[in-house]
């Protein structure tokens, strides 16, 4: 093979691949595109030099990566707003119409998968990111190069970023799940997770033999100069890119119900799982003066399916215990199957619930599963009883320990520190990616850790020895080294992964950040009113990150003396007319309340989320509600976000 035949099979295997995965229409067999694959591959092992990058064989990645790095979105991934029914959906409406009566919708499906973003600079395929809190993901490049559905490069040689959903197919989805029965290994629970669980998995072989699909739903950045977004997505699709089984552009609520019952009754006959239907407006004028609300664009809804309900019976009860000790009571069902998942068990929540709704042990129930939501009970079919059910008593002691439980009423906690529940899922969650993010301490190593006595606390983690790893089966001396070095490198993290690895109730990354953020290192001797002070605190919250100093200060401060987290660096105050006032914001504003909050911080205010005598002024946007009433009546200033503006120029 020369390298003009060479270069020329390589087009012939792309077209053939378009057809295949894009166009759904083969135009050769497998064989025969087996064939020119392997002869395209035997050339490049001879001939590296002259590999083409966009060669079907370069999808699959060859490196091995130890983790993702995070990566910035050119422009925020934002979420949707949901409803549920006609009349939620009407009142949407109705809000658009208000402003814009004469607006056309463009429609497309709510496929239930991961969402993805897609960088393209020059043509070509720059970076893929997964959404993550909206403003930065996880770059996963290497893998979305092995999506064949993907492009890697596109007639558009301008900057723009092409987003959509990675699905799995039902077909595939149960082949992987017969693949990890086999292996012993956890199954997935839908396809949405296991499309989701594809795309970050660390070595791009295993993706590539996963038969993801890229659907595009919509653009970030672009520099295109079309009305509508209806037009850009026809654009986007004529790149070569998947289209999906209907899109239309509608005027009415009508047109719109029409579409959305005639993708109810497709739903089941596709083999990609749908969870409902998006309207967006679809002029994009009209895009930008409807904005956004702190969490979603006003201008764009999910219509969402009914939730799938099915009717079993409760076999038996179990009690699973977790981090922070919380007993949680989940049903355990004969088994029953609900959109291609089998469903065995449903959570319970707690035993307020049961004793609520009556649930007992034998009976007959109604249970729903919307997308990846866990199975719930919604209802106890009576009618079914015959005397025989049991009633689930509340529990007195740990089902792990043995140990008295504290009953709260909602909530009933394990309170032992050394139950091997709480102390195996806490120093899990400690070491995770998210908290302290030790690589190589994961779910199977800290159980044989914890089950050869090395380990009884978190603590322990730090007093770990190479002859104490050695010992254990499956550790040679590369793998002992690479822990012990994770293990230190923990040292001096973020103050607020710190607080988040302890694993408080009600207190997770966000509220981590914010302690962090206004008290630095002297969050262990913080009052109830500091903490309700911050924004999005409230009164269970600072309860209980409270009573976990008040039982474990003396470990937080060991740790804290092991560790030495780091607080955050406090940016130079700019002296404005809000410095060194006490602020509420409200309603809806031109910026999400979190941009301004941070702006005003900068300017020495203290920003809270509630209005009280000591608050020096309210700043509102539109719908302000009850934080607006509640100033009015206690005298404090009340600012429109326009003046706001206006005080800082």
């Amino acid at each position: 093979m020369t390298k003009q035949e060479y270069l020329k099979a390589v087009e012939k295997l792309k077209k053939w691949a378009y057809a295949y995965y894009i166009e759904d229409n083969p135009l050769v067999t497998d064989e025969v595109y087996d064939k020119l694959y392997h002869e395209v591959l035997d050339y490049e092992k001879e001939h590296p030099e002259d590999i083409d990058f966009t060669s079907p064989t370069q999808r699959v990645g060859a490196t091995l990566k130890d983790g993702f790095q995070k990566a910035k979105h050119l422009s925020r991934m934002w979420s949707m707003e949901d409803v549920f029914n006609a009349k939620e959906f009407e009142e949407w409406m109705a809000r658009i119409q208000k402003n814009f009566p004469n607006e056309r919708y463009y429609i497309e499906p709510k496929f239930d998968g991961a969402s993805l973003n897609l960088i393209y600079e020059n043509g070509l395929l720059k970076q893929a990111i997964t959404r993550g809190n909206g403003v930065e993901g996880e770059d996963v490049t290497n893998n979305a190069r092995t999506i064949q559905s993907i492009r890697l490069e596109i007639e558009h040689k301008g900057l723009i970023e092409i987003r959509g959903e990675v699905l799995m197919t039902k077909q595939e989805f149960e082949r992987i799940n017969e693949e990890r029965a086999k292996l012993g290994e956890p199954l997935f629970a839908n396809p949405r997770n296991a499309a989701a669980g594809s795309l970050r998995q660390l070595d791009p072989k295993t993706v590539a033999k996963r038969k993801l699909i890229f659907q595009p739903w919509g653009v970030g950045v672009h520099d295109l100069t079309l009305e509508y977004l209806s037009e850009v997505m026809d654009y986007v699709y004529n790149l070569g890119f998947r289209k999906p089984p209907i899109r239309r552009v509608c005027e009415t609520v009508k047109e719109i119900e029409a579409i959305y019952d005639e993708l109810r009754k497709m739903r089941d006959s596709l083999d990609v799982m749908l969870d409902g239907m998006v309207v967006k407006v679809d002029r994009f004028a009209a895009q930008e003066a409807l904005g956004y609300t702190v969490k979603s664009p006003r201008w764009i809804v999910a219509y969402k399916f009914p939730a799938v309900e099915k009717q079993t019976r409760i076999k038996d009860v179990v009690l699973q215990v977790g981090r922070t000790g919380v007993i949680t009571p989940v049903a355990v069902l004969e088994p029953v199957e609900i959109e291609g998942v089998i469903v065995e068990r449903a959570t319970l929540h707690n035993f307020d619930e049961i004793e609520r709704k009556d649930i007992r042990i034998g009976d007959m129930v109604i249970i729903i599963r919307s997308g990846d939501v866990i199975p719930k009970i919604i209802k106890v079919l009576e009618h079914f009883r015959t005397g025989n059910e049991k009633k689930i008593e509340r529990p007195n002691e740990c089902p792990v320990c043995k140990s008295e439980l504290l009953d709260e009423g909602a909530l009933i906690k394990c309170q032992n520190l050394n139950c091997s529940a709480r102390v195996v899922n806490s120093i899990i969650y400690f070491a995770s990616k998210q908290c302290l993010n030790i690589d190589g301490l994961g779910e199977k190593i800290v159980e044989q850790l914890y089950n050869e006595g090395l380990i009884k606390q978190i603590e322990d983690l730090y007093s770990l020895t190479m002859d104490d790893l050695l010992k254990l089966e499956g550790f040679k001396e590369k793998k002992a080294k690479n822990l012990l070095k994770a293990i230190e490198n923990s040292k001096g993290v973020e103050c607020w992964r710190f607080i988040n690895s302890l694993g408080i109730e009600h207190i997770g990354e966000v509220a981590s950040k914010k302690i962090c953020q206004t008290y630095g290192l002297e969050f262990m001797r913080l009052s109830k009113d500091e903490l309700m002070a911050l924004d999005g605190f409230g009164e269970e919250m600072a309860e209980s990150f409270i009573e976990f100093m008040r039982v474990n200060g003396d470990k937080v401060a060991r740790l804290l003396e092991i560790i030495q987290p780091q607080a955050p660096e406090q940016e130079e105050i700019q002296e404005s007319a809000f410095t060194s006032k006490t602020i509420v914001l409200t309603g809806s504003m031109s910026k999400s309340r979190g941009e301004i909050k941070a702006m005003l911080e900068k300017m020495g205010a203290k920003v809270t989320g509630s209005v009280s005598k000591k608050t020096d002024i309210v700043i509102y946007g539109e719908d302000a509600g009850s934080k607006y009433e509640k100033a009015k009546q206690l005298g404090v200033t009340l600012m429109s976000e326009d003046e706001m503006w206006e005080r800082i120029k």
